[in-house]
């Protein structure tokens, strides 16, 4: 960490977010189609998880609420209009933005978007715009949605009204009904360029040297958010940690390992938890992936990368590898759905791993 003064910026909310950085070709055909009266009553928002996705959908419906009233060739309006304001507090009366809700008997955002949550949908629509303009739902995690919630939504797109926009934002569509999809015109986003991930990491943790903002943008590959997540949570701490680990396969250093897990017992290491998993996930896929083409990665994320990968390539075929990324993953849902505990759950991870290097 560099030294000094320099302080982390906090990052605005999708809905209160100015700036859109990597996604200026999106922009502009959506203003197009605006401007031409040929949007689709419904889209689909997709790709890489924490890329942007929320942040253009909020965009275009200022945009819309504002009626076109925008700089430059996109969607970008004034932060201190009344629309923007409005919508990024919550308070516009022609928007609604449905997403996981507080559970307040679990005390904690709920797992999923439920049936009455997607209701909401349907009286919203029953109304016509209070300011005679859209009206424009967004739903942000769409493939949170489940059966009756994702149901419940298809009828308002089977009979979509008039005058209403429904955004559906998603970084895994595949989850989602192909009913849904079928129904809805897709705009893919792209991953961000690595050096656009520096840029914004730059902007929103200054207070990161050079190296370690480099190895965040490797391992968030090309999403901005999952690079500050990893940052909050001292994910190439665990990461580092983790590679020491795989690195000694097929023997576990059961004390360093124990260890490793213990950090996500504690009751405020959720977030540590789901890092953990998904780097330890990612590294397995991309561990196989290499495998498969016969050359590992030129250049290290971290110190200890290569050993580890080429450790565990030697030991099974990419497929057994690939296999096991895909039972290890269903444990992790498995236990989160279950709230089993989350160090068991990381060991197990572990173990099945050494078993198969055997």
């Amino acid at each position: 960490m560099a030294s000094g003064t320099v302080t982390a910026t906090e990052v605005p909310a999708p809905r209160a977010n100015p700036d859109l950085i990597g996604h200026e070709a999106a922009e502009r055909a959506l203003r197009r189609l605006a401007e031409a009266g040929r949007l689709p009553h419904a889209m689909l928002l997709c790709g890489p998880r924490g890329i942007g996705k929320a942040t253009l959908a909020f965009r275009l419906a200022r945009f819309l609420l504002a009626r076109g009233a925008a700089s430059g060739d996109g969607l970008a309006i004034d932060p201190a209009s009344g629309v923007f304001r409005r919508v990024a507090a919550g308070g516009h009366a022609d928007l609604l933005t449905i997403e996981r809700a507080y559970d307040p008997r679990r005390r904690r955002v709920r797992g999923e978007i439920v049936v009455e949550d997607a209701r909401e949908i349907t009286g919203f629509f029953r109304f016509t715009a209070a300011e005679e303009g859209w009206r424009i739902v967004i739903v942000d995690g769409a493939e949170e949605m489940n059966r009756s919630a994702a149901n419940a939504l298809l009828k308002v797109l089977e009979e979509p009204p008039q005058g209403a926009l429904l955004l559906l934002v998603s970084h895994s569509p595949g989850r989602l009904l192909p009913t849904i999809r079928s129904r809805c015109r897709r705009f893919t986003l792209a991953a961000l360029e690595r050096p656009v991930v520096m840029q914004l990491m730059e902007r929103y943790r200054p207070d990161i040297d050079q190296a370690d903002a480099s190895a965040l943008a490797a391992l968030a590959e090309g999403s901005i958010g999952r690079a500050l997540e990893l940052a909050d949570c001292d994910g190439l701490v665990l990461y580092r940690s983790m590679i020491e680990i795989l690195s000694q396969v097929p023997r576990l250093d059961m004390a360093r390992l124990h260890g490793f897990a213990d950090r996500f017992a504690r009751a405020d290491a959720e977030n540590a938890y789901r890092a953990g998993g998904e780097l330890l996930l990612q590294f397995l896929a991309r561990m196989a992936a290499a495998a498969a083409r016969r050359q590992l990665p030129e250049v290290e994320t971290v110190a200890g990368e290569r050993i580890a990968m080429r450790r565990l390539a030697e030991r099974a075929d990419p497929a057994r590898w690939s296999a096991l990324r895909g039972e290890i993953e269903q444990r992790f849902v498995a236990a989160d759905d279950l709230n089993l505990d989350r160090k068991q759950a990381m060991l197990g991870a572990f173990f099945a791993i050494e078993e198969l290097a055997r």
